[in-house]
């Protein structure tokens, strides 16, 4: 079942009807014991990188610990099946990124959308199509010739069936008329360990890769974006040779469904104001991205915008769920 299918924004809208409570004698007991959020890829991607900002700003926040779990395999799926499974109670959290979400199947009829609650945004940021150098291309339209010239020769690489690096190149493909091998890892870092080594020729990255760049063993093509952007000016754009064509990742955090609204409210209010200080602002710009300070209904809604986008490339591309 595809997420665009599981009805976010009837979720979305059931979040923003519960009343602003105050907390709680059971608000304030909340984290009764360590707090665990679960991400669905190996560690050193993006997604574990901005877990453990985040983690580390709440442990201050929250006074209690903050621990990273990552499950990896089948396109996230084993993080958001543990995630559902657990008792909703706020100590057990889902680094949730999109478009990833798109593409998975849950075991024993579990529905995201309707076994989950949207607690917060994170950040929305933009990738970089990289190139190993052994690619005889120095820019983007030299590459979508090479790669219509010779169908099936260029390989890319990305973290996943399913994710946003992966449905980001599968929107170029269908957009600029290419045919590319689509790789597979078990999470971005993998993928761009043998990027690097050669191994396969392209990855679209939103991990940080700026010292490749600089050091020349990879070469930066275009960011996935209509226009260019202001950290990488030089960088063309992928929307001005493909127009049309846009690609972002978006990052949040969901808990079990149940979840007491005062936790919710407690967890958004703590998230948000970390994601506003200096430090994360800071790593965050660094990533190329920036911060999404919502509440939890606006958080669901943007889910639900960018399910409907990217379930349209999984039927155009054919892409196999998991």
């Amino acid at each position: 079942m595809i997420v665009a299918r599981r009805h976010f924004l009837s979720l979305a809208a059931g979040v923003a009807c519960l009343p602003l409570l105050s907390r709680t004698a059971g608000a304030q007991a909340y984290p009764a014991r360590p707090v665990r959020i679960v991400v669905g890829y190996a560690a050193g991607g993006s997604a574990d990188i901005l877990a453990r900002l985040i983690a580390q700003s709440l442990s201050e926040r929250l006074k209690q610990s903050l621990l990273i779990e990552n499950k990896v395999g089948a396109g996230g799926n084993i993080a958001i099946d543990t995630v559902l499974r657990s008792p909703p109670d706020g100590h057990t959290l889902l680094m949730v990124t999109m478009p990833s979400i798109v593409t998975a199947p849950l075991p024993d009829n579990f529905d995201l959308a309707r076994d989950s609650t949207p607690i917060a945004g994170a950040y929305q940021a933009y990738l970089v199509m990289l190139a190993h150098p052994s690619v005889p291309t120095s820019s983007l339209a030299e590459l979508i010739a090479f790669a219509k010239a010779n169908p099936g020769k260029l390989s890319m690489a990305s973290a996943g069936n399913g994710t946003a690096p992966h449905l980001s190149g599968e929107l170029f493909k269908i957009m600029a008329g290419v045919d590319i091998l689509h790789v597979p890892y078990r999470g971005g870092g993998p993928a761009l360990t043998d990027l690097l080594g050669g191994q396969v020729q392209l990855m679209f990255s939103n991990l940080p890769t700026d010292e490749y760049v600089k050091a020349g063993k990879l070469r930066a093509l275009a960011v996935t974006t209509a226009t260019r952007v202001p950290a990488m000016p030089e960088i063309p754009a992928i929307g001005e040779l493909v127009p049309g064509y846009e690609a972002t990742v978006v990052f949040g955090i969901c808990a079990p469904k149940g979840t007491p609204a005062e936790i919710v409210a407690t967890l958004n209010t703590e998230i948000n104001a970390s994601l506003v200080t200096p430090e994360i602002k800071a790593r965050l710009a660094d990533l190329g991205a920036k911060e999404l300070v919502l509440s939890p209904s606006a958080f669901g809604k943007l889910l639900t915008e960018n399910a409907l986008k990217w379930d349209s490339v999984v039927r155009k591309a054919n892409i196999k769920p998991g």
